[in-house]
């Protein structure tokens, strides 16, 4: 058995798409591709695929990650190119690796979030931004299926900066098909996965607590990156990265005979 590790996108429209909708969407893109994938064993079998820390719906990304099993082996690469033209533009394959080291889930511990705050000062954000990083503890309500919970969102957040739109550097809200004619002010957060889960928009209710702060349109949220969080450099690296590496390394065997080869 062969396990491929895909990441993925969410652009555009199908942001709205929901980890369901691209279950389904995901699994008629294997049977047209002819993926000989694995199937799980009992009376109603489902192709054998892991599914890793899903965006919520409503959000952009540019970071998804699942883990297909085959039965047969097959190039990344080639596999990448079929499941890429059987899927809808916007939710995209842009990188396939083979599996070589186990444990993907653990190496995904934090995301790197940008949020576009249309007609929302970059002043005023910055100045929200300010206070949110100034606060011991910042609660926040959500409702859930057993009532509204609160909690302290302030832990999870280990960055949070305005950037400033205007100064000539693109971020990715900026590509996007947003209005640009009103004041707009780009956020990036780096959030660790925790319990409870803090998301973008735990963040978005801790600036209305702090600071008062609240875009009068929804945020444009967009996962730029997840992956295993480095304390040293407070960066969020590569999940893949392993993985490429393991593949190009050299093997007991290479190594064995390199040593025993003639000067």
């Amino acid at each position: 058995m062969q396990r491929i590790r895909l990441r993925y996108t969410k652009r555009g429209r199908l942001r709205f798409t929901s980890h369901r909708d691209f279950q389904r969407a995901f699994e008629r893109a294997l049977r047209r591709a002819e993926v000989p994938m694995a199937y799980s064993a009992g009376f109603t079998p489902h192709p054998k695929v892991s599914y890793a820390n899903a965006a919520p719906t409503g959000t952009g990304s540019e970071a998804e990650y699942l883990e297909i099993a085959l039965t047969e082996a097959r190039d990344p690469e080639q596999l990448r190119v079929l499941l890429d033209e059987s899927l809808p533009a916007g939710l995209d394959v842009i990188e396939a690796v083979e599996a070589r080291v186990s444990g993907l889930a653990d190496r995904l511990t934090a995301s790197v979030w940008e949020l576009r705050l249309d007609g929302v000062d970059p002043a005023d954000a910055g100045r929200a931004v300010a206070a949110f990083n100034a606060a011991d503890a910042v609660e926040v309500q959500r409702m859930t299926k057993n009532g509204v919970r609160t909690f302290d969102a302030r832990p999870a957040v280990v960055h949070l900066e305005s950037l400033e739109s205007s100064d000539g550097t693109e971020t990715h809200s900026s590509r996007a098909d947003r209005p640009t004619d009103q004041p707009c002010a780009i956020l990036r957060l780096v959030v660790r996965h925790v319990t409870p889960a803090v998301r973008p928009d735990d963040v978005l209710s801790g600036l209305r607590a702090v600071a008062d702060l609240a875009p009068p349109v929804p945020a444009a949220v967009t996962r730029l990156a997840q992956g295993l969080f480095d304390e040293e450099t407070g960066t969020v690296t590569d999940p893949l990265a392993p993985d490429r590496e393991a593949a190009t390394a050299p093997t007991e065997a290479e190594t064995a005979a390199a040593a025993t080869a003639p000067a």
